[in-house]
């Protein structure tokens, strides 16, 4: 019987395989989020969140779900709040708009109040949507890269993995990811108009798409050196109109708030707000933001330690295995870790910010070691319910 399933398996189309996965994937971060949900309910543990009304929806929406439901209820403030200082208070602009409004469609759409938990619920279906979608698109770029084998696993990895249940939350994840993945498969593919659709609304999801542009600056330079005459002028054109669009969207945002709000930096001040909790108020400078982070807990080891693993991330992307997943996935993965390190304060976000660079996933020495690619595979299943205990009763995801 069991081979039957795996000859059946082996000779369904791709697409089917990955969703299959992507199910089975489901299931494992349900059971692991809905188990500890109701062990916390009966045993009267307190969640981090501090929910009045908790649900399963509202467990799975924890957190940053709600300033999006806030956006689909009642959109942006035109004023900022602020706290006993005088400084910017937490508050919604810190998130993007797409998710929300569409969580909102699709409520108006089956005559849904947003009222209660029902954000939270129609939250949980778009981001799971949007999360086989990702996986979907995954594949595809692994595969037109380094092959269908190297795709199945990276698949398989990046739906199991340690922060996998953000694919099912009432997060913006899912959504940018499939966005953000749809937008490289066409760089891959030389379709840089193509491009733009998916880009320039990823960059009203989640911040980090100024990684495709870098990306797309970075292919172009390697393209024109390689190829030269081969790089025809149309192509040249489409790409650096790409880049100039996706750019400008992903810098729009603080001047959308800037302009809404009528406070300067009102944007970059509202991010700072969430930085106060773990190094206290500061001014943002670029490039500083993770060694201000290791120096306020270590000092200089701190500074120390930022530097190494710098070292390590610059060696990985130099080696020659890296490079052969095409420079398209190559120059965008080490562009959007370069943005991590210019704008993000490293804390517990971190592990699901580093989700975009899932392609990374197709990596040869991962597909060349069995050993190392089921002890990644049983390491993500089996941290997931720790992470999701630091994040939903220790800390916030």
């Amino acid at each position: 019987m069991l081979q039957t399933v795996a000859t059946r398996v082996k000779s369904a189309p791709p697409v089917v395989v990955v969703l299959v996965l992507y199910a089975l994937s489901r299931l494992v971060s349900s059971a692991w989020l809905g188990g500890l949900f109701a062990l916390a309910t009966s045993q009267g543990w307190e969640f981090a969140s501090r929910r009045s009304d908790p649900s399963f929806a509202s467990f799975s929406g924890s957190w940053d779900a709600s300033f999006y439901r806030t956006i689909a209820q009642q959109g942006y403030p035109t004023e900022l709040p602020l706290d006993e200082q005088g400084e910017v208070a937490v508050n919604p602009w810190a998130f993007l708009p797409v998710f929300p409004a569409v969580v909102r469609f699709v409520a108006t759409v089956l005559g849904v109040d947003l009222a209660g938990n029902a954000f939270f619920a129609i939250g949980l279906v778009v981001a799971t949507i949007a999360g086989g979608g990702a996986a979907v698109l995954l594949h595809r770029i692994v595969t037109e890269t380094v092959g269908a084998p190297n795709a199945m696993w990276a698949v398989a990895l990046f739906c199991f993995g340690p922060t996998a249940f953000v694919l099912q939350v009432a997060y913006a994840e899912s959504l940018m990811l499939m966005l953000v993945f749809a937008a490289l498969l066409m760089m891959i593919r030389r379709r840089y108009l193509l491009m733009l659709p998916f880009a320039v609304v990823a960059a009203f999801t989640r911040p980090g798409v100024l990684a495709l542009a870098l990306g797309l600056a970075v292919t172009g330079i390697v393209r024109l050196v390689r190829e030269r005459e081969g790089f025809r002028r149309r192509e040249r054109a489409a790409l650096v109109v790409t880049g100039l669009v996706v750019a400008a969207a992903g810098l729009a945002w603080p001047v959308i708030a800037d302009a809404v709000t009528g406070r300067p930096g009102a944007y970059v001040d509202t991010e700072l707000s969430w930085w106060v909790g773990f190094v206290g108020r500061q001014h943002f400078v670029p490039l500083t933001p993770w060694f201000v982070m290791a120096t306020t807990f270590l000092g200089v080891a701190g500074a120390v330690l930022v530097l190494a693993v710098l070292a390590l991330a610059v060696r990985f992307f130099a080696k020659r295995s890296t490079r052969a997943l095409g420079v398209e996935v190559w120059s965008y993965s080490a562009a959007y870790v370069l943005y991590l390190v210019a704008v993000f304060l490293p804390q517990q976000s971190l592990p699901r910010l580093l989700m975009p660079v899932a392609p990374l996933l197709g990596h040869p020495a991962i597909a060349a070691s069995p050993r190392l690619r089921r002890s990644l595979l049983a390491a993500g299943v089996t941290l997931q319910p720790v992470a999701v205990v630091l994040l939903w009763f220790v800390g916030y995801p």
